[in-house]
């Protein structure tokens, strides 16, 4: 369809839309319409999934959602004090954020730009030269060091590429590491602007015509440069191409909640179709690392955004204000590590807030010069979404003021809300899983953002007030814990709304069964009890969170299959296979029952580019149907280590996963209420083993007492 006619359709049906908003209806009748809308929308969606399906369903939950807001702006704002005024206003004030969001993330969503890999051209010598930036400040060489020597496995010509470890931390260790690999080592004298002034300060020592950045922690594939480069020289205003940042060890989601592991990981949207929307609209945000940057349009904005301290979102906000362009490649191209505890996802998610709030106040995409319309309102979407905090604990409170206090903040009967917030919801659920199922299930939303509410509510506000306070975190990586603990202190607001929630609950049931004497409306109580107990349910799952899971392991183990020959003391050696490796150890299939009684000295990996021998001890081996040998490998030397970054780390394919299966919002909500479950399961399960360890050291005790 042309853009005229589009246009032309649009201003016909304009006229039908306002009538579907504005009409309105008792509940009998907003009943009888809303169902007949879900069930023809349903039997829609169910019958295909073209794209053209996809906007006639979008367009329908704008409808509803609208024709929802119409009503509560139009007829349920009438208090009868002043408290319930703030409250009741406060209330819509959430629901109009929550509607202004869903419209925004339809924009973002509902066009995606599937890129493709733009090949490099066969003459090596028109292939741009490259700078590659490891920024570290305090993170341990570990974290660091296998970062660099996948850096040294990329592909692309060694005359044309130069590696620099930027030491904001100014330590001597890694000055003789980076001496050792043999790349480039770069410190200054002080620490002004964090992350930004420290690449800005290597751009000064550095001439690369482009500049790829990985944060310590982010290794990446050897193809990396000839995947993107490409795009670079097809377009000379390209300025910026963003790859995902994929995490191959779990974030706290993925760890502390029981079935974790099952759903798609929290950042999956955003590096999904967010990212891929926001590249329809030339607004792709850079993200701070796995990305590839022309150092003209750097030079042009005068560098790395230095203002805000998310240095990447304000950074390619600039370059595209002055008309370059930038892309997102749906491809996992590096890996990194993912936050290991609950608290400090919490503090990066608390910069990330602070950084986007700041660049809302300071540099706001709405106002100024060089963008238009689309790529506004993607870096609105983006900023707003970070003051969900006070909607979401609007939300999360409300029933308490009617089931606690008796205030009625929404001036309608029960039925009629009811029956205009039930399609305003249920649709608005069905469109988001059908565009974002394989990324984002339904409701985990909810337990995303009710995790860091309570957390980021002051300090948005207070930047909102006052944006040049605060500085720069960097987020601790690396991190071992060798024994679960629940993080009270992280959930302690959660814990106390729950119980007032609770509480309220229990008082709404009271005053439902003798509603004649309290003289309620048994129809208001049970729309506020069933609010309260939704609202408890997510709460209870955000609370979940905070039940730490041991970290014991300080390599990730992947699973790779490689041809490996085992070599035995005796001078034996046997071929197998490897089960799965790591940068500290590999379990392999035993061919045999020789190690038993035969040391393992050294297992030689078959690569495609030849063959690795790597000391190992091993640390068990298993007799059950598998018959797997685990083992743990010795001090390597950095040449070897480099290879063995190669396989384990740096294989083109090595993130390339499976999508999740499509969401199905019933199986999402029966995942959401296992976790809980399993929170007072486990619970319950770790007391009962921890008394039965006191009762065995008191009799161990006694008995020894005896023996004295």
């Amino acid at each position: 369809m042309k853009k005229f006619q589009f246009y032309l359709l649009l201003l016909v049906l304009a006229p039908v839309a306002v009538l579907i908003i504005i009409t309105p209806m008792d509940s009998q009748k907003q009943y009888i319409f809303g169902l007949i809308s879900m069930a023809c929308l349903f039997v829609l969606g169910w019958l295909s999934k073209k794209r053209g399906i996809s906007i006639v369903l979008v367009l329908a939950s704008i409808l509803m959602s609208t024709r929802y807001i119409y009503f509560r702006a139009t007829q349920t704002l009438h208090f009868n004090s002043e408290i319930e005024a703030i409250l009741g206003i406060g209330l819509f004030l959430a629901e109009l954020y929550t509607w202004v969001m869903l419209l925004l993330s339809y924009l973002q969503t509902m066009f995606p730009l599937e890129r493709k890999i733009v090949p490099l051209p066969e003459d090596e010598s028109l292939w741009p030269t490259v700078d590659v930036y490891v920024p570290t400040y305090n993170e341990s060489l570990e974290v660091v060091r296998d970062t660099v020597l996948a850096a040294q496995c990329l592909d692309y010509p060694k005359d044309k590429i130069k590696i620099y470890l930027l030491d904001d931390g100014k330590r001597s260790e890694f000055a003789v590491f980076a001496a050792d690999v043999g790349v480039g080592y770069i410190t200054r004298t002080n620490n002004a602007h964090a992350k930004a002034g420290n690449l800005n300060h290597a751009m000064k020592l550095t001439n690369g015509e482009l500049i790829c950045v990985f944060d310590c922690d982010h290794v990446a594939t050897r193809v990396f440069l000839q995947a993107t480069v490409g795009s670079f020289l097809q377009d000379p205003r390209l300025a910026l191409l963003q790859t995902p940042h994929y995490f191959y060890s779990p974030d706290p989601f993925e760890r502390n909640l029981s079935r974790g592991l099952n759903i798609p990981n929290e950042g999956s949207l955003f590096y999904g179709p967010i990212q891929k929307g926001n590249d329809n609209w030339n607004a792709t945000f850079f993200c701070g690392s796995c990305a590839v940057i022309r150092r003209s349009a750097l030079e042009e904005i005068g560098g790395f955004a230095v203002e805000t301290v998310t240095e990447d979102a304000h950074t390619a906000l600039k370059m595209q204000r002055l008309g370059w362009k930038s892309a997102f490649l749906g491809i996992p191209l590096a890996a990194g590590l993912a936050t290991e505890r609950l608290v400090l996802h919490v503090i990066q998610r608390t910069r990330w807030a602070r950084g986007m709030t700041q660049i809302f106040r300071l540099d706001n995409p709405l106002w100024g010069r060089g963008l238009h319309w689309q790529q506004r309102l993607c870096y609105l979407s983006a900023m707003l979404y970070f003051q969900f905090a006070l909607p979401r604990i609007a939300f999360l409170t409300a029933p308490l003021a009617y089931l606690l206090f008796n205030l009625n903040i929404i001036h309608s009967s029960a039925s009629l809300i009811f029956a205009y917030a039930l399609p305003h919801l249920l649709i608005s659920i069905f469109v988001s899983s059908r565009l974002n199922g394989r990324f984002r299930y339904s409701f985990w939303g909810e337990i995303y953002d009710l995790v860091l509410a309570f957390h980021i509510a002051l300090p948005t506000m207070i930047t909102m007030i006052f944006p040049k306070r605060g500085k720069f975190n960097v987020t601790d990586k690396g991190g071992l814990l060798n024994v679960g603990y629940f993080d009270f202190s992280i959930v302690r607001p959660h814990v106390i709304i729950a119980i007032l929630l609770a509480i309220a609950v229990v008082a709404g049931i009271v005053r439902a069964v003798a509603f004649n004497y309290f003289t309620v409306d048994p129809n208001v109580i049970a729309l506020n009890v069933g609010w309260g107990l939704y609202s408890l349910f997510f709460l209870m799952g955000a609370i979940a969170v905070a039940r730490e899971t041991r970290q014991t392991r300080k390599t990730i183990r992947l699973d790779v299959t490689i041809p490996a020959v085992i070599h035995y003391a005796s001078g034996v050696s046997s071929r197998t296979e490897t089960r799965d490796l790591s940068m500290g150890g590999c379990r392999l299939v035993a061919p045999d029952n020789r190690h038993l009684n035969d040391e393992i000295e050294e297992v030689e990996l078959q690569l495609n580019s030849g063959a690795i021998s790597i000391p190992v001890r091993v640390i068990s081996s298993e007799d059950h149907q598998d018959n797997d040998i685990r083992l743990m490998f010795d001090d390597i030397p950095l040449a070897r280590r480099r290879e063995l970054v190669r396989v384990v780390l740096s294989r083109a394919d090595a993130w390339v996963q499976p999508p999740k299966p499509q969401d199905n919002p019933f199986r999402s909500l029966a995942t959401i209420a296992r976790c809980v479950f399993d929170l007072f399961w486990f619970t319950w399960k770790d007391r009962q083993k921890m008394r039965r360890e006191k009762k065995l050291a008191r009799m161990a005790d006694h008995e020894e007492e005896s023996a004295v």
